[in-house]
């Protein structure tokens, strides 16, 4: 794989020649003074290519900058759609991340979180990680891509994405969370960051005409990936897992450092507690209520991981060579007419970081993608913690997994349709949309909640999920027209490059968007477990967990303590403080993107002084 790598990466390589024996050594004559010099017995190049070195030679032609360009007479600019779609659909894969990162979080326990499981914040962090360096390897790479070509660009992220999930699958199978960062944070990013830009640029090239509908229709793909990730995984989970140990409803137990152990066998193991609240959140049959061997169980997620990442790099490998870019004499059919706008004047890459509208777009990108970032990056386990209680028979695991989808649905729709819609609006009216109605959404969320909880309406919980997708087509509207903006406002000559260069706020987005869902989240949970404990009897706490309610703070640690099990006990009259813990996230969201409305309606046309000259 690395010498391959290394090919794809190279556009062209210097041939080292090949020695063989010389006809003087044959002879017995000395070699000539000026021959190259060498060990005894002398040797002179060869004519004939080894076996590596032809291999050598047709991978470096095979992804060549030269290949990446279409030839004079092919004019076939649809065609050219298909292999930016798919590139993107795979990539798009870390929108459905939470269908993982719940499994994750009890990978060990199975039923429910065991003390060595990761917590949903180390669970979501891969995701965050992930988008990072999509934007910081986008970002560095911009020129090399232009170099290089899109074949190769796509070639070398083919085997960094399909790796990096092959990394974190040993990081699942050994529980090593560095593992998971490294390969599906890191190398995934990487290969993320790589080939998320090559498809754009060349669409947009082929439809200079309509330049958001190119991009839209690449993006799209981008955006509908967890329709494909999300049913795939859940589909292998459900293939690779194997049931832990049953051990009945009740048995004895004994608290040591917040754990549980039971005695099994003569030998003392650890065990969890998986409550009806905890089996409601799985998707898996034949399980009870109860006690659980910790460790004896699969959940399948590192088979699953793999999986998939073989998958990734084969489709990833032939788009890459099916992509190519429109041949300089190419034109736009008769019948298109390229309107002409400030994008036909062009900004060097170099000079990005000093104009202001490139911190105000930026500003932009980074608040909404921020509120979509943390919506999606909990989506499954925030439908169940906030829904499942309030209505059990319709907010299932399966519904839960639904509601993955329809986020999905709405990114793929909204990058499609709000591409069309600022190609006949303008993007900076499109823009105003995505902030003031993202403004509204969030905001009102905790309110529809309550709702949903003190009625127990469907009808309520239609609306959270319908305005959920509408917030989620908006995010990613912005990431399906944000090229075509940044052409109207510098140009399209480098787009790929500043685009690279935005993506570095979308890589700030990624990392503080689910850390501050979750962060506030954390705080609501903690806040709620202190607010229940001052009402639970202490007595009760005692017989319940098998220690004094003064070791509460090393059970919380074990995850031994939720708020779920705490409601078991809790004086009847007590609110289930679940469903509100994802409030303040929803209003610091609406908070954030209010200030994003303020930036971008500051945005005006680059400074003249600032466009290449022209011949």
């Amino acid at each position: 794989m690395s010498t391959l790598l290394v090919n794809v990466l190279r556009p062209s390589c210097r041939t080292l020649p090949i020695y063989s024996v010389s006809s003087s050594q044959r002879s017995g004559h000395s070699p000539s003074p000026l021959s190259h010099p060498s060990p005894s017995p002398s040797y002179t190049p060869s004519s004939s290519p080894s076996f590596l070195q032809r291999r050598h030679l047709s991978l470096t032609s095979l992804f060549s900058p030269e290949r990446s360009v279409a030839k004079p007479e092919y004019t076939n600019r649809w065609a050219m759609i298909a292999p930016a779609f798919l590139t993107h659909l795979c990539i798009g894969a870390p929108y459905a991340w939470s269908v993982m990162s719940g499994t994750l979080t009890r990978d060990l326990g199975f039923v429910c979180s065991a003390a060595d499981d990761w917590s949903m914040a180390s669970a979501t962090a891969p995701m965050g990680i992930l988008f990072a360096f999509h934007g910081l390897s986008a970002a560095l790479a911009g020129k090399w891509q232009m170099k290089v070509g899109p074949q190769a660009a796509i070639a070398a992220a083919s085997l960094c994405f399909g790796g990096g999930f092959l990394l974190s699958a040993a990081g699942v199978a050994t529980h090593n969370i560095g593992l998971v960062f490294l390969g599906y944070g890191f190398f995934s990013g990487l290969g993320l960051g790589l080939s998320y830009t090559p498809p754009i640029q060349t669409l947009i090239e082929w439809f200079p005409d309509r330049k958001g509908l190119a991009s839209g229709m690449t993006i799209m793909g981008f955006g509908s990936g967890a329709l494909l990730f999300a049913p795939a995984a859940n589909a292998l989970l459900d293939k690779f897992h194997s049931l832990p140990t049953y051990l009945g409803s009740t048995i004895q137990t004994v608290t040591e450092q917040g754990r549980l152990f039971a005695d099994v066998g003569g030998k003392m193991v650890e065990v969890v507690y998986a409550n009806s609240a905890d089996l409601a959140k799985l998707s898996v049959s034949g399980l009870q209520e109860g006690f659980y061997v910790v460790g004896s169980g699969n959940t399948g997620a590192a088979l699953t991981l793999a999986t998939i990442g073989v998958g990734y790099t084969a489709i990833m490998m032939l788009s890459a060579l099916a992509l190519q870019k429109p041949h300089p004499s190419y034109r736009p059919p008769t019948s298109a007419t390229v309107a002409p706008t400030q994008s036909s004047l062009n900004v060097h890459t170099d000079h990005m970081f000093k104009l202001p509208q490139f911190y105000v777009l930026g500003s932009v990108l980074m608040v909404v993608a921020s509120g979509g970032m943390g919506l999606i990056g909990c989506a499954k386990p925030l439908m169940s913690e906030v829904f499942s209680g309030a209505l059990p028979q319709l907010v299932t695991a399966a519904f839960a997994s639904s509601f993955i989808l329809m986020l999905s649905v709405g990114n793929l729709g909204g990058r499609l349709a709000w591409a069309a819609i600022s190609d006949k609006i303008g993007r900076p009216a499109t823009f105003h949309i995505f902030t003031f109605a993202s403004i509204a959404i969030y905001a009102a969320l905790p309110t529809i909640i309550k709702q949903v909880i003190e009625t127990g309406s469907a009808g309520s919980l239609a609306l959270f999920c319908g305005l959920s997708v509408a917030a989620i087509s908006m995010f990613g509207g912005v990431y399906s027209i944000l090229p075509a903006y940044e052409s109207d406002l510098f140009g399209t000559k480098y787009v790929g490059a500043n685009h690279g260069k935005m993506l570095l706020f979308s890589s700030t987005a990624a990392l503080l968007g689910p850390s501050i869902f979750l962060y506030l989240r954390g705080t609501s949970e903690r806040a709620a477990i202190s607010d229940l404990l001052s009402k639970i009897d202490p007595a009760a706490f005692q017989d319940k967990f098998g220690s004094d309610v003064s070791a509460v703070d090393a059970l919380i640690e074990a995850k031994t303590v939720t708020v779920a099990k705490l409601m078991e006990i809790a004086p009847a009259g007590v609110i289930d403080p679940t469903p509100f813990l994802y409030d303040s996230s929803f209003y610091c969201a609406a908070a954030a993107i209010c200030l994003g409305a303020v930036a971008h309606a500051t945005i005006r046309p680059v400074n003249p002084k600032w466009y290449e000259k022209t011949e």
